[in-house]
């Protein structure tokens, strides 16, 4: 397949490249610094930025699916989502690429924290949610709002706390909430989960959260 990817560069970005190379797929990468990516000659590179229209749909075009881990690099205003994955959903509805996968959290529902006991509910909501995440959740909510709007074939992977560690290769998924007492998961085991996704319908339309 042809896949095209945003946010490679970051640490699920790497990932995503290297699987999808390992698989045999044909990557397009929207790279702002292409001589710092270890990939950039084994991938087709876009060099640019997301918030640049038509370097978004140069990465696009051709693509039979979209894989993004794009989001932000700290917990400040960044409005990199909000700025974005517009300009994504609507390159594809121009060219005609229906499916993509994007890398959320589980902050981005109202509902992401039903499952969990009632004390760390109220610890998440209001003191990691709607303190020291307030500006990444508020990001992550409106990727979400958009994808939802966008009447394409979109699934958001929406994790706990990411960890740089190897993968289990067993882990908890749930269409409805955070599984219960789920704090935290490997990027690569995200990351595997995000490419077993491009050929599977079970998700599409909908958010499915991730954990331990």
């Amino acid at each position: 397949m042809k896949i095209a990817i945003f946010g490679a560069s970051g640490a699920t970005g790497l990932l995503l490249t290297e699987r999808s190379l390992a698989a045999g797929h044909q990557v397009t990468a929207l790279l702002r610094a292409p001589q710092k990516f270890p990939y950039r000659d084994r991938v087709r590179v876009v060099e640019g930025n997301a918030f640049d229209p038509v370097a978004v749909r140069q990465t696009i075009e051709s693509a039979d699916g979209v894989l993004s881990a794009l989001g932000a690099r700290s917990l400040g205003k960044e409005d990199v989502l909000e700025r974005a994955v517009p300009l994504i959903v609507a390159a594809m509805r121009q060219t005609g690429v229906r499916r993509i996968i994007a890398l959320g959290s589980a902050g981005a529902e109202d509902k992401s924290l039903d499952k969990q006991p009632a004390w760390r509910r109220w610890i998440v909501q209001k003191i990691v949610y709607n303190t020291f995440l307030k500006w990444p959740v508020a990001s992550q909510r409106a990727q979400l709002a958009a994808l939802s709007a966008s009447g394409l074939d979109w699934t958001m992977v929406m994790p706990p706390m990411l960890q740089n560690s190897p993968a289990h290769g067993a882990y908890r998924i749930d269409g409805e909430a955070l599984p219960r007492n789920g704090s935290r998961i490997s990027r690569n085991d995200v990351a595997d989960f995000m490419m077993q996704q491009i050929g599977n319908p079970q998700w599409i339309g909908r958010g499915v959260y991730i954990a331990w």
